[in-house]
């Protein structure tokens, strides 16, 4: 391969990985305009698109009565998945760990919690009706019809309903379904109408987060508030939430997110829900999701339906969901089609040698497998440019000061000996799409998240503890380079020396999987190329 055409390939990777380690998140959270006004249920007058105001004094005389009336207690949900803790304080959610998964590798570590608020703020998926004459405030007391539920004994669904009743106003019912298997909660919101006059109500469900503005950012995931809206996903950062800003309609998710979890709100309706954003001064983030305005008779009742995911962010249960939820993996654009079926093709060999160490291993040796004819040929023609330097450097002296001759000289000497400069060049190109590939499926699948090698890698998803692995790489590297032949003039050689180096010191904070990979694929490209320099051409 020419040696500057080598240089600009390391160069260019040297650049995408130091931008994605250092500089990069994800893509810049988009903030789309409003949009038009929200389509009416026929027969109701139109509701321009705002952020819900508050009631004013007169509207909340039934309100503050209830607001005092009651006790706050606990309601426990255990299923084989997760443990959730709701209250009647508004009927919302003050707790929700993970049981499969952990803080850290210590087995006795905290399980994962997706509810994070501070004392004194609003809990997640409390709902309001702010543009009613009778709203229900955050911390209203509800009454449940259960003290507790346990799913773990039981391949049937439960449901825990919180009441909430406003005499000769209206009452109001919130009700969860559980599955035993499932991650995905049903939640239903009942509105009858106990006056003699219609009324109209427009749902609010909100998820509420504190972000702790102290707390060290992950360079390689987003911490913040999600969406999925009119197909495309928007990612917000904290420090640049617009409060109060309109967002959609056509709103297929939202919710808070990390790196590999995800707790998300679906609406029934996405076409007739909107999307606002607000963080107050206490840092508390809100993500809140509006639907359509409701018109209810007296007598009847008022339906709004939801679904929930509080998971972990495992694409087939994302994508079985059937809302795009899947979509909140930050496989890339470009890359999706190339990570997803390597990551499918890692978690089947890891079915079988149950360890996605090995696993990355053999899909490593697989793909060097179906790339070996073009690894190949990349070193045939590297060593046949070798055989070249020798005529190369008596033309460069001959027509030192006339560099349009000795491009033509030089390209002549190659189609003499035909010798293409670029075939060890191609085959190369051909394999840095499946390393960025892998490298997104090895980044963001929550799979690999501690999932153990041998030895003092104990988790595939982090960087190694030691060093070790990207140091042996940048070795591996160093010996490749001793076995390229030596091309171009001694700057170039110089630099290209200093490129193991420089991955080494890229490599040292990326996931150890990831450079598990790149180093079985030096010792594989080493004892290929020693094969061919031993073979005669």
């Amino acid at each position: 391969m020419d040696k500057r055409t080598l240089l600009a390939i390391v160069l260019s990777l040297i650049v995408v990985f130091a931008w994605q380690a250092f500089f990069a998140t994800k893509p810049p959270p988009k903030q789309p305009e409003p949009t038009q006004q929200e389509t009416p249920v026929p027969g109701t007058p139109a509701v321009k698109e705002t952020a819900p105001a508050q009631l004013t004094p007169s509207q909340t005389r039934t309100i503050l009565s209830q607001k005092i009336a009651g006790t706050e207690k606990d309601v426990t949900v255990v299923t084989p998945l997760y443990t959730a803790v709701f209250t009647t304080k508004g009927g919302s959610l003050k707790s929700y760990k993970l049981k499969e998964y952990r803080t850290t590798l210590d087995s006795n570590s905290d399980f994962i919690e997706l509810v994070n608020v501070m004392e004194g703020m609003q809990k997640p998926l409390g709902i309001t009706f702010p543009e009613s004459n009778v709203d229900i405030l955050p911390d209203s007391i509800f009454t449940a019809d259960s003290s507790s539920l346990d799913l773990t004994q039981t391949q049937d669904n439960k449901k825990l309903t919180f009441t909430q009743i406003y005499p000769n106003e209206m009452k109001v019912e919130k009700t969860f379904t559980f599955y035993p298997g499932k991650y995905a909660i049903d939640l239903e919101v009942k509105v009858h109408n106990l006056s003699k006059a219609v009324i109209s109500q427009t749902a609010l469900l909100s998820w509420h987060q504190y972000v702790d503005p102290k707390a060290e950012s992950d360079s390689y995931g987003h911490d913040g508030p999600i969406s999925f809206i009119a197909k495309d996903v928007d990612l917000y950062e904290v420090n640049k939430i617009e409060s109060g800003k309109l967002r959609g309609p056509d709103v297929s998710w939202a919710g808070f997110e990390s790196k590999y979890f995800i707790a998300s709100m679906i609406p029934q309706n996405p076409t007739l829900t909107s999307l606002f954003l607000s963080v107050d001064a206490r840092n508390m983030v809100s993500v809140h999701l509006k639907g359509p305005q409701n018109i209810i008779p007296p007598g009847q009742i008022g339906l709004f339906g939801y679904s929930l995911y509080l998971g972990p962010k495992e694409h087939n249960i994302l994508k079985a969901l059937g809302v795009g939820l899947e979509n909140s993996i930050d496989f890339g654009s470009w890359m999706k089609w190339l990570a997803m079926p390597l990551l499918v093709s890692l978690k089947f060999l890891n079915d079988y040698v149950k360890n996605y160490g090995i696993a990355i291993l053999i899909l490593t040796l697989i793909i060097k497998i179906v790339f070996w004819p073009l690894g190949n040929k990349s070193y045939k023609s590297m060593k046949e440019m070798q055989k070249l330097q020798p005529k190369i450097a008596e033309l460069r002296e001959k027509y030192k000061n006339d560099k349009t001759k000795l491009s033509q000289e030089t390209m002549a000497l190659y189609k003499t000996h035909k010798v293409n400069p670029l075939g060890g060049c191609l085959p190369m190109v051909l394999q840095i799409p499946v390393f960025f590939g892998l490298y997104k499926a090895l980044m963001y699948s929550i799979e690999l998240r501690h999932a153990p090698f041998y030895w003092w890698i104990q988790d595939l998803s982090a960087k190694d503890p030691y060093y070790i692995t990207p140091i042996i790489m940048g070795a591996t590297m160093l010996i490749q380079q001793k076995m390229t032949p030596a091309m171009g003039d001694p700057m170039q050689q110089k630099i290209m020396m200093l490129m193991p180096v420089f991955f080494t010191f890229l490599f040292i904070s990326f996931p150890s999987g990831l450079v598990l990979y790149w180093l079985f694929q030096n010792i594989l490209s080493i004892g290929q190329q020693y094969y061919i320099n031993k073979r005669p051409l």
